[in-house]
Order: structure tokens, then sequence, then C-alpha cells
């Protein structure tokens, strides 16, 4: 049996080390983002859940989340809050490239002033898009006079938190994000941080643009539980494939050094399966003459000539002409009892001298 020590010496070749260390690299890689995906399933359950406890909630004034200047805590995104004041028409804006359903078109965001002087952007609603790119689309207007508004309060938008990229030189009217300090600039009054997307007012406008759609707060991280998981199943189909590798290796290795035989020769030959050798090999003694073959017809007479019965003469066949006279018998003597009985031991030793009297009589007519 070949040593398993010779046989698992290919573990060390250049090209098994280097596939040593790229499945050594590639377990911590799978560590890793198994460990990044579970995280983020942590972090997307909790907020999940905390947005869904917020939009249950019931509603609170705005000025109590937040401040004019300020910023809405990650805690109170969506959370249900009112406000009670006067829309300011002359500063609305629409934002570009919002889509709903499917359709690209605009936000309709509208300041509304409160009765201690600040003001709090409020998202009216969606509108559809103008005919051209520069075209203002066409935007209901705001209710006059005092309202009261009930809305899910947002952050204010950035780069990096909307992943649209801001931008300068847009027609008059229209932005891209909605940033309240930037927008809050070029205002007589300062604005809350934040925004609220409007779910419902009092009074109600007699038309409106498309409601907001409900925020989707996500499964709850299913998904990235999901890819944590299949992270960590591929560690081990890296490690069973290594392991399986290595062994079919060491089993083509064992095979291989089973089948070469030690201080076999080229002209030696394997032993047949009864015991005989397969092939001709070298004679170790004086060469034996061969046997001969007989020819069928020697064999034929050797035959004949073993047979301990005697040849049976073919018995006679009846004849289709004329009768030929028979040769003249010796008459048989008075007192012998008819030929067809069996002869009695006197007469069967009496049987030869009398056959043998017809065939004088004739060599002596012949003579």
């Amino acid at each position: 049996m070949p040593n398993l020590e010779c046989v698992y010496r290919f573990l060390l070749t250049p090209r098994w080390l280097a596939f040593h260390v790229l499945v050594l690299l590639i377990i911590p890689s799978f560590v890793l983002l198994g460990r990044w995906q579970f995280g983020r399933y942590e972090e997307r359950s909790g907020t999940s859940h905390q947005t869904a406890g917020n939009l249950a909630a019931a509603p609170v004034p705005v000025e109590r989340l937040t401040t004019p200047g300020g910023t809405v805590r990650v805690q109170d995104k969506y959370r249900s809050v009112t406000a009670t004041g006067t829309f300011d028409a002359g500063a609305q804006l629409v934002v570009r490239r919002r889509v709903q359903d499917g359709v690209v078109g605009f936000y309709v965001l509208t300041p509304l002033t409160t009765a201690s002087g600040a003001g709090v952007l409020v998202n009216r609603g969606w509108v559809k898009a103008g005919a051209t790119p520069d075209a203002l689309p066409e935007v209901p207007p705001p209710v006059s006079g005092e309202v009261t508004v009930t809305g899910r309060l947002r952050p204010t938008e950035t780069e990096d938190s909307s992943g649209i990229r801001d931008r300068e030189g847009l027609p008059k009217g229209q932005v891209l994000l909605i940033n309240t300090e930037a927008i809050g600039r070029g205002l007589p009054y300062k604005l809350l941080g934040g925004y609220v997307d409007l779910i419902e007012q009092s009074p109600k406008a007699t038309a409106a643009p498309a409601p907001l759609p409900e925020p989707d707060i996500g499964e709850g991280g299913g998904l990235n539980l999901a890819y944590g998981v299949q992270w960590w199943l591929f560690i081990g189909i890296a490690i069973g494939g290594w392991i399986m590798l290595i062994r079919r290796e060491a089993a083509d290795l064992q095979a291989a050094a089973a089948g070469a035989v030690p201080g076999k020769r080229s002209g030696d030959t394997e032993p047949s399966e009864d015991g005989g050798p397969a092939g001709p090999s070298q004679s170790t003694g004086p060469a034996q003459p061969a046997e001969s073959t007989p020819s069928p017809e020697s064999a034929r007479t050797t035959e004949l000539a073993q047979s301990p019965e005697p040849v049976q003469p073919a018995e006679p066949t009846q004849s289709t002409g004329p009768v030929r006279p028979s040769e003249p018998t010796r008459p048989a003597d008075p007192g012998t009892s008819p030929p067809s009985g069996r002869p009695s031991p006197s007469e069967e030793s009496s049987q030869p001298e009398e056959s043998a009297e017809p065939a004088r009589s004739a060599k002596r007519a012949g003579a």
C-alpha cells in the first residue's frame, strides 16, 4: 500500500498552495459579508418596527418634535403631526423628477405659516409633468384662510439621503431637493426643520394634487437575513469542496501508485485467470515436439480396428429380375431336426465341417 505521507505530498505543490491561499481568503470574506447582512437585518428590522409604531401613533403638534432651523430626529421620522396656519401660495414650489405609480411628475411644496411666526413646508401631493421639461405643471391652488393639516413628519433631504444630485439653473419655482435650509434662505420667516407629507386637511380643498402613498416600511430586513444565511452557507460549501478536492486527488494518486507493480519488466506477462500465462514467455527447458494431429481417414481406420463388434452384413434386398437357380444343397441327414429351431451344441460343432464339404466338391469339379 502506498505511503500516505508520499500520497499527500502534492498538497505542498505550488498549484495546491495557491488553492489553499484562495480558500483561506474566501472563508473570512464570507464571514464578514454574512455579519454585514445580519447587521443590516437588525438595523432595518428595528427601523421598520419604529416606523410602523410612528405611523400608528396619535398625532402631536409639529413644534413639539422640531424647531426653526433644527433637524428631525431619526426616531421621529414618519411621526404623525398636526399644524395650524395659512398657506403662503406666493412661496409655493414644485419638486422635479418625482415618480408616483410609475409616472414622472412633481411634488407640490407649499409653506404653512403658524401662529408663532414660523413656517413649515407641506408637501400637498403629486401632479403630472408639463408638456416640456421647462414648462410648469398645472397645480391646484391651496385653501385660503386658516387651515389645519395632519401629516407625516419627514427629515430634510440631502444628496446623500435621497440619492438625488442637486444642481443650479433650474426654472423659477422648481427645485430638485426638499432641503429646508436652502429653501428657507429666500423666505421672510424661519422654517421648522424637516417637512410634512400631507394626509388630510380641514377645511378640505375643492381641487388638490394626487395624495401621497403610504411609506414603504419594507419587510423588516427579511431579505438581509436570508442573504446573511446564504453567505454563511457558502462557508460550509467552500470548506466541503476544499476537502472533497483533496480527497479526490489523493485517491487518484493512490490508484496510480497501486497500478505500478515494483520489479515488473516490459517482457513479462500477467497471469491469466486459470493460473497459466496469458501470453508467450521465455522457455527454461528444451523444446518439446508438438503432437501430430491424425487425419480423418486414419482416425476412422483406427476406430474400426478397435471396435469389439464385427461388422454386420447388409440385409438382402428383394430382386426385381429373374431368379437365378441356387446351387444344389446337400440333403439333410435323416434324423436331424429341422433348421427352424436352435441347433444343439453337437450340431454347432459339426457345422463347420458340413459347410466346408460343398467348398471341397466345387474345388474338385473345377480341377
